[in-house]
């Protein structure tokens, strides 16, 4: 049975999850594109809040196929093109929703599995976890954005390490170098994930979406441009009826009930 991407609501939450068990959850076009779809659908919904990506079972991702890899071999060069540019579509959209995105982490996280933990917004962890770019023992290079992700975050050689030797990082290493937000008990990532993303579907909507876009903008441009688009953001979000809300429940010392 080919990989299928289920999805779950609880309450403000979208749960996503990959689903292969039997190879560690590989990645397959139809889960692409249903994950972008699912995105997509995540963002005009006003009931949805948060959403969590994880893996059925007892992995997260483990990547490409490699009975696809090597069906597209056979077929030429256009139709992993083709593949690529829908994972890239998919990093794209889960770095461009508006809503948070936490990855649920157990297991392995292998490849474009790492790639897609990198994309989510925070990331959830067991104890056990594993992230490891496997590409270079395979003869391939990275794919998915992990190259561009891990060097905002690491010096260059820890990253070369881990491109050229493709060995594993613990979730520990990973929540000391501030790339892992949480690390938890084997079996427990999905659980800790929810928690936060309660945490975060009690925040106004449009000052999460705010904070996000001005992170994701923030080392690509000059200061005096990033000051210019925070102080855009604050004005609108001041002028949001979420403002007014969150100033009035301060000051009368209750929780706020943003909209």
């Amino acid at each position: 049975m080919p990989s299928e991407l289920l999805t779950e609501r609880q309450g403000a939450v979208l749960i996503l999850t990959i689903s292969d068990p039997d190879t560690r959850n590989t990645l397959s076009e139809a889960v692409i594109t249903a994950g972008i779809e699912a995105l997509s659908t995540a963002e005009s919904d006003d009931d949805v809040r948060c959403v969590v990506l994880r893996g059925a079972g007892q992995h997260f991702c483990a990547g490409g196929n490699l009975q696809g890899l090597m069906a597209r071999r056979q077929a030429g060069p256009p139709a992993q093109a083709r593949m690529l540019e829908r994972l890239n579509q998919w990093v794209e959209a889960l770095r461009a929703c508006p809503k948070p995105v936490l990855a649920a982490v157990e297991g392995a996280a292998a490849g474009a599995g790492f790639s897609l933990s990198l994309a989510c917004d925070m990331i959830v962890a067991a104890e056990d976890a594993r992230f490891i770019l496997s590409y270079a023992r395979l003869g391939l290079s990275p794919d998915g954005g992990a190259s561009w992700q891990l060097l905002r975050a690491l010096p260059r050689h820890a990253v070369q390490q881990m491109v050229w030797l493709a060995e594993p990082v613990s979730a520990r290493q990973l929540h000391g170098w501030g790339i892992v937000n949480a690390v938890t008990e084997p079996g427990n990532a999905l659980a800790e994930a929810l928690r936060l993303a309660d945490r975060l579907s009690t925040m106004a909507p449009n000052a999460v979406a705010s904070g996000k876009e001005l992170l994701n903008a923030a080392a690509d441009q000059p200061l005096n441009a990033q000051l210019g688009a925070e102080r855009d953001h604050f004005i609108v979000n001041l002028f949001h009826a979420n403002g007014g809300e969150g100033i009035q429940a301060f000051v009368g010392k209750r929780a706020p009930r943003f909209e």
